[in-house]
C-alpha cells in the first residue's frame, strides 16, 4: 500500500524546523537575520527593491554592476562596504575604472533613510539586498513585513510564519527565483587596497589561479564555477578581452572577429563588449553554453571549460539551468556571508562613499 503523502501539522513544524537549523547554523547567520530590522526599517526590503528595479529600468546594465559591486565588495575583507568608499579598494586593478554604481547605492541608501526615519541600515545590507533583486524577481513577502503587521499577542504564530517565509524563500531559491538576505552588517570605517589587490579574480587568470583566490574563501570548484554565471548578464571593457581576441587559439573564429570589430589592437581601452549578447537581458545558463562553445569573451571564463578540472561543472550548467539557478544562488547567499561586521563593529555610514 502506497504510503500517504498528507502533511500534519506536526510534520510540517518539523520539516521547518530541519530547514530553517540547516541554513542558519553558520557564525554569520547566527548574528545575521532576515528581521533585523523588522522594529527599525520593516520597509527596508520593500524601499530597496523598487529603487533597485527604477535603476535598472533606467539602465538595464546597472544590475550587472550592482551584482559585481556585491561581489568585488564581499571578496575583500568581508561584506562591510568597503568598496563603495571612495579611493581605497576601488582603485585595485580588477575595480578601477570599471565599477560602477556608487551614486545608485548612495541614492537607494538616502530613500531607505527617508523611509526609515534616519540612518539605521548599512550600506552593506543595502547593497546585498539591490544584488539579490538585480538578478531575481521577488514574489514573496518580506519577513520583516509579517513582525511589523501581527500583533504581539500572535507571537508564536509570528515566529511560525518567518519560519515558513525562509521555507517558502528556499522552495523559490530553487527555482532560481529568490533566496534570502539576511541583515546586520555593519560598514567598515576603513577600506583594503592591498587586499583588493592581491585577493580578487583577475580577467586573466588561469584556472589553478582562481580556484586557489576562492579557495581562500571557503568555496570550492563548483561554487566558484555558479558564481562565474554573473557574466551572464554585464559589459566588459576591450582592455579585458583584447589578448584573448587576438592571441588566443581556444576561441570560436567568428567570434573573435566580431570582437574585434569594436576593440582594436590599438586603442579603445575602454570600448565595451557584452559578456554575452542577448536580445532581452535575463539571467540564465547561456553563459556555460558560450563556454561551451569557446564564445567565452573573458580568459578567465573560458578557463573554466577548457580541458581542466571544471569542465564537467560547466557542462552540467549549460545544460540544466535550474541546477545553475539554484547553485548559484545557494553561493550568493554563501558569498553574503563572508566576515561580516557586526554589533558594535564598524559603523552605520550616513552616506555610502564616506565615513560618517
Amino acid at each position: 500500500m502506497a504510503s500517504s503523502t498528507t502533511s500534519t501539522p506536526s510534520t510540517l513544524l518539523l520539516t521547518l524546523l530541519v530547514i530553517f537549523l540547516t541554513t542558519f547554523s553558520s557564525p554569520a547567520f547566527a548574528q545575521l537575520s532576515v528581521s533585523y530590522y523588522g522594529s527599525t526599517c520593516p520597509t527596508v526590503f520593500k524601499t530597496v527593491r523598487a529603487a533597485t528595479r527604477s535603476a535598472i529600468n533606467k539602465e538595464t546594465r546597472m544590475g550587472a554592476s550592482i551584482l559585481r559591486l556585491f561581489f568585488h565588495d564581499c571578496f575583500v575583507g568581508g561584506c562591510d562596504g568597503g568598496i563603495l568608499l571612495s579611493g581605497g579598494e576601488r582603485n585595485a586593478p580588477a575595480s578601477r575604472d570599471t565599477a560602477r554604481g556608487f551614486n545608485v547605492i548612495d541614492n537607494i541608501k538616502r530613500q531607505v533613510d527617508t523611509a526609515c526615519g534616519g540612518s539605521v541600515v548599512s550600506c552593506a545590507d543595502i547593497l546585498a539586498i539591490s544584488a539579490r533583486d538585480s538578478i531575481v524577481k521577488v514574489i514573496h513577502s518580506d519577513a520583516t513585513y509579517i513582525v511589523s503587521n501581527y500583533p504581539y499577542a500572535y507571537a508564536p504564530l509570528v515566529l511560525l510564519l518567518i519560519t515558513y517565509h525562509q521555507f517558502l524563500l528556499l522552495i523559490s531559491q530553487l527555482g532560481g527565483k529568490s533566496y534570502s538576505v539576511p541583515l546586520g552588517r555593519r560598514d567598515t570605517r576603513t577600506s583594503n587596497l592591498d587586499a583588493a589587490r592581491s585577493d580578487l579574480p583577475s580577467p586573466f587568470d588561469p584556472l589553478n589561479v582562481l580556484i586557489d583566490k576562492f579557495s581562500r574563501k571557503g568555496f570550492n570548484a563548483k561554487e566558484m564555477v555558479a558564481l562565474s554565471g554573473a557574466h551572464t548578464v554585464g559589459k566588459a571593457q576591450c582592455s579585458s578581452f583584447r589578448d584573448r581576441i587576438y592571441n588566443n587559439t581556444n576561441i570560436d573564429p567568428d567570434f573573435a572577429a566580431t570582437r574585434r570589430a569594436s576593440c582594436p589592437r590599438i586603442g579603445g581601452d575602454r570600448n565595451l563588449a557584452p559578456l554575452h549578447p542577448q536580445k532581452r537581458a535575463r539571467f540564465c545558463n547561456n553563459h556555460f553554453q558560450a563556454l561551451v562553445n569557446r564564445k567565452g569573451l573573458l580568459s578567465s571564463d573560458q578557463a573554466l571549460f577548457n580541458g581542466g578540472s571544471t569542465d564537467s561543472i560547466v557542462r552540467t550548467y549549460s545544460k540544466d539551468a535550474n541546477a545553475f539557478l539554484t547553485d548559484f544562488a545557494n553561493a550568493m547567499v554563501k558569498m553574503g556571508n563572508l566576515s561580516p561586521l557586526t554589533g558594535n563593529q564598524g559603523e552605520i555610514r550616513t552616506t555610502c562613499q564616506r565615513v560618517n
